[in-house]
């Protein structure tokens, strides 16, 4: 292996920390003019994070050599592996008593939209690190590297590379835009807006205006934190729940249709959409089933009241959101193994959302009825289609190898949980919530706990799913194998 030869990645990734540095200037100024005595961890965090990013890329400052898909592949994986080292500074500089292994899986879980927290006591931290925490929703929402995409052609490094092992969805296939610098634009202005509208919107409803923020931040990049233990249902307002579930449905529909519809000023693009409309229909099904479901319970709520909670937490959970507007926990144990199926498909690809996503979905379906039709009527030509298009076999059988080993991560990971002592519905939860970038998940790991009781080596395996979850198991696995490093 010839390490020269990684120099372009080794000066990507540089420049990409020392963007992220300068990011942490938001919570900085933020910090600065409320006086709330985070400024301190903030600039030393600045610092670190800035200084070895130029150190990195200082070093490769005389590769020119633009990336190979390779070289994407590493990048991908090395910024969502090591990114959560420099992003947990300002928690663990404010907060000495946190451990490593809490402060790392804490910015894991931010940057990859989980959302799952091991703190307390949100209520009484700095709104700046609330801020951040939020903030880092919000920036791993679309992927760090599509944001920075768009700067690395004018300092000579290609970004397509990087785009294609990253961006979600459709994006991996084809782009919005002739020239990929204006692809990862118009998804950032995009998502910009949508932010922007969502931030006013939950000012409006109440919400005072850096909480506003801070949750706009949260709901669009479909992350879970919040600055409040008890999550949503600390307003206990159903004007503000209805306020999520919009923007909620709207990040985990893909962002390329957004853009389109906005380009074009018209419904179409949402029309002509196929995951919308299997979207659409797994989330009402959903509320009409669960809200029946639990009105045939005994004590059962009033039929707003249930219809209301099962709504929030549907679209919540179904869209790897992962707030809560009450503890679902104690509801019956189906409906909570409703919650985390759904949050295992229902995003769409191109959406901040996790999971296998609903066109994935979509072709498993499609494809296990054209399999039984086959049975049936061996000669029968019956092509899976998605809307008019027909699915090339090439793309079933990486749907099929991505499913496979979807569910291989969930059971390995599932069984070290397991056979590290937890108990055993825990553990399989904490893996289906990190793994499909969710949050919460059931038992003491559910919406009125958190996951400060796991031990050291429990915590690491969450982020460790959280992060194969969030680069959807094939980018990492790639980079593990021995092929990969072979010349």
């Amino acid at each position: 292996m010839n390490v020269r030869s990684y120099a372009p990645v080794v000066g990507a990734f540089g420049l990409i920390t020392m963007i992220f540095g300068l990011l942490m200037g938001f919570p900085l100024a933020v910090s600065f003019l409320l006086g709330d005595g985070a400024t301190t961890a903030y600039d030393e965090s600045l610092l670190i994070t800035f200084g070895v990013g130029l150190a990195l890329w200082f070093s490769a400052r005389h590769s020119r050599r633009d990336l190979r898909t390779r070289d994407g592949f590493l990048l991908v994986s090395a910024t969502w592996l090591f990114m959560p080292v420099f992003a947990m500074l300002p928690l663990i500089l404010y907060q000495p008593e946190l451990s490593i292994t809490d402060g790392y899986f804490e910015a894991a879980s931010g940057l990859t939209t989980t959302g799952a927290t091991v703190l307390a006591g949100l209520d009484q931290l700095p709104l700046s690190i609330n801020l951040w925490r939020c903030f880092l929703h919000w920036i791993g929402g679309m992927g760090v590297i599509v944001l920075v995409v768009a700067i690395l052609p004018l300092l000579g490094i290609g970004g397509r590379q990087m785009f294609s092992a990253e961006a979600p969805g459709p994006m991996k296939e084809s782009s919005l835009t002739p020239r990929i610098t204006e692809t990862a634009k118009a998804l950032w202005v995009t998502y910009l807006l949508l932010t922007i509208a969502c931030a006013i919107a939950l000012w409006l409803a109440g919400m005072p205006g850096w909480e506003a923020l801070i949750h706009a931040f949260s709901v669009m990049g479909l992350g879970g934190f919040s600055s409040w233990d008890n999550s949503i249902a600390h307003y206990d307002s159903a004007l503000i729940e209805g306020v999520v579930i919009v923007f909620a449905c709207t990040a985990g529909l893909s962002f390329a249709t957004h853009y389109r519809a906005l380009q074009k000023r018209s419904l179409a693009p949402y029309r002509d959409d196929t995951e919308v409309r299997f979207f659409a229909l797994v989330l009402i099904g959903s509320v009409v089933m669960l809200t029946a479901f639990l009105l045939l319970q005994p004590g059962a709520m009033s039929l707003p009241t249930t219809l209301r909670h099962v709504a929030f937490q549907v679209v919540s959970i179904s869209t790897s959101l992962g707030l809560a507007s009450t503890d679902y926990g104690s509801w019956p144990m189906f409906s909570q193994l409703w919650l985390l199926f759904l949050c295992s498909f229902v995003s769409c690809s191109g959406s901040t959302g996790g999971g296998i996503k609903m066109v994935r979905a979509i072709i498993l379906y499609k494809q296990v009825f054209r399999e039984i039709t086959l049975a049936l009527h061996p000669q029968a030509v019956r092509p899976v289609k998605l809307g008019r298009a027909v699915v090339p076999n090439t793309i079933l059988h990486a749907v099929l190898a991505f499913g496979f080993m979807y569910m291989v991560s969930i059971i390995i990971l599932t069984l070290l949980l397991g056979g590290s002592g937890l108990e055993m519905v825990t553990a399989f939860s904490a893996v289906i919530a990190c793994i499909n970038n969710t949050g919460p998940g059931m038992n003491s790991i559910g919406p009125a706990g958190n996951y400060a009781g796991l031990t050291d080596f429990q915590t690491w395996v969450c982020s460790i799913a959280m992060i194969i979850g969030r680069l959807e198991v094939f980018t990492l696995l790639v980079v593990l194998t021995p092929a990969f490093w072979r010349k």
